[in-house]
């Protein structure tokens, strides 16, 4: 498993992105940290990545989001999306 580079939100994208085209060859990969709650936010960061690290990075062994947070988001999204209306609390044991 390659190490994984995690940074706040609020740190400056030019300094945390800096020598990425290296950051594969080392073994390192992207986690970004904290903040990531819905499938909107995990939407912002894989369209970020995209732009400035290129398709490669939106592989599961070079950028991951880990937030269990974000998996009960996009739970109630998808029953939304089947079933027409959000989920109660007791509908999903995860929300």
């Amino acid at each position: 498993m390659p190490e994984v580079l995690s940074l706040s939100p609020h740190a400056r994208q030019e300094e945390a992105l800096q020598d990425k085209k290296s950051w594969p060859k080392l073994g390192v990969g992207f986690k970004p940290a904290g903040g990531i709650r819905t499938a909107k936010d995990a939407l912002t960061w894989l369209s970020l990545i995209k732009e400035e690290l290129g398709d490669e990075w939106l592989k599961p062994e070079l950028f991951r989001l880990g937030a269990s947070t974000l998996l009960a988001d996009i739970e109630r999204q998808i029953y939304h999306h089947v079933t027409g209306r959000y989920a109660a609390y007791y509908d999903l044991p995860m929300a």
